[in-house]
């Protein structure tokens, strides 16, 4: 009767505690400290299982029984203990992990990967743990484990290359969630999400490329968002060789500055640059340098530069020259 009491008293306390910390759990929720919440969570998960364990070895203690019987209990709670330690601090790893991985520019969305690797690893570990503790002997198991781990590589080693590749594109941090990039197979577009298989990256029309995270490793690639988002853009043109090319230059850098204030995405300090560099068959030719916020953005300023720098060169009685070619025929007179 007095064990029953115990046993019943300990596991009311347990769930009095586990309300009161799920109320504590709710409300650390709401502050921007994010560890809070996670041993609020671990405090919550044990409270029960720890309380009633005690309770029930309390119980065992006052009731007196043989010394036989006490160690099998004994052995049985350490078990129970040691499968919920397992579980909480799994969770308690993998939110670690979640909340360092979050505080890591673009690597929230993907930081899945590494919680389910160090989740896995804590349950392993805290399975040999338990095996030892009732009395298995892990030796031989890791025995196996280890031989069949090799032919398990072996059969899933292409699965097991996407993995690895995985983590290595997220921990050296060359590509992120949310970078624009251009493969040089040709495909360019937004990296949507990266997790243990492969790299999803949404084009610019609006379509899904899949590619296997170990293709994608060793792929040649640019990223547009490294190391910052902006970059220049540069627009060839021509005039006439007829032309002012001081007033040119003018004109063309007036209109690019007219650009870089008023167009969305442009950079709105950026002082346009104006490089002429080939004597061409029928103009001079040149090259006129921007700079939008990102890449997307080039397509709007080049866009209107071209329009404005158009009608600029009419106004200003620029000529922009067409292509020209002198026919000479067999007989005609040198010209």
């Amino acid at each position: 009767m007095v064990g029953a009491v115990v046993v019943a008293s300990a596991v009311l306390v347990g769930v009095v505690l586990r309300t009161l910390l799920t109320r504590l759990t709710q409300r650390a929720e709401g502050t921007r400290w994010a560890w809070d919440d996670l041993l609020a969570r671990l405090l919550r998960d044990l409270a029960v299982v720890l309380t009633a364990s005690a309770g029930l070895w309390a119980a065992v203690l006052t009731i007196g029984f043989r010394p036989g019987v006490r160690e099998v209990i004994g052995s049985i709670l350490v078990a129970v203990i040691i499968f919920a330690v397992s579980l909480a601090g799994a969770r308690l790893a993998a939110g670690i992990v979640s909340e360092v991985g979050a505080g890591r520019s673009g690597v929230s969305q993907s930081v899945t990967i590494f919680a389910n690797i160090t989740r896995a690893v804590v349950l392993v570990v805290g399975t040999l743990v338990l095996l030892q503790s009732v009395g298995v002997s892990i030796t031989p198991m890791l025995t196996a484990l280890g031989v069949g781990g090799l032919a398990v590589a072996l059969a899933l080693q292409d699965t097991l290359a996407n993995l690895f590749a995985g983590v290595h594109i997220l921990a050296s941090k060359t590509v992120e969630p949310g970078d624009l990039v251009r493969l040089s197979t040709g495909q360019e577009g937004n990296i949507v999400d990266i997790n243990w298989r492969k790299t999803t990256i949404r084009t610019l029309d609006d379509n899904l490329v899949v590619v296997p995270n170990a293709r994608f490793a060793d792929a040649i690639l640019t990223n547009f968002h490294q190391p910052a988002q902006e970059m220049s853009i540069l627009i060839p043109a021509k005039v006439g060789y007829g032309s002012d090319l001081e007033h040119v230059e003018k004109v063309t850098v007036e209109v690019g500055a007219e650009v870089m204030s008023e167009v969305a995405g442009a950079v709105a300090d950026y002082v346009p640059l104006v490089r002429f560099h080939t004597f061409g068959d029928s103009a001079i030719e040149f090259t006129v340098i921007l700079r939008t916020q990102e890449f997307n953005d080039q397509f709007v300023v080049k866009h209107e530069f071209v329009k404005r720098l158009h009608a600029r060169f009419r106004v200003e009685g620029i000529e922009i020259p067409l292509p020209t070619r002198n026919l000479i025929f067999a007989g005609d007179p040198p010209v």
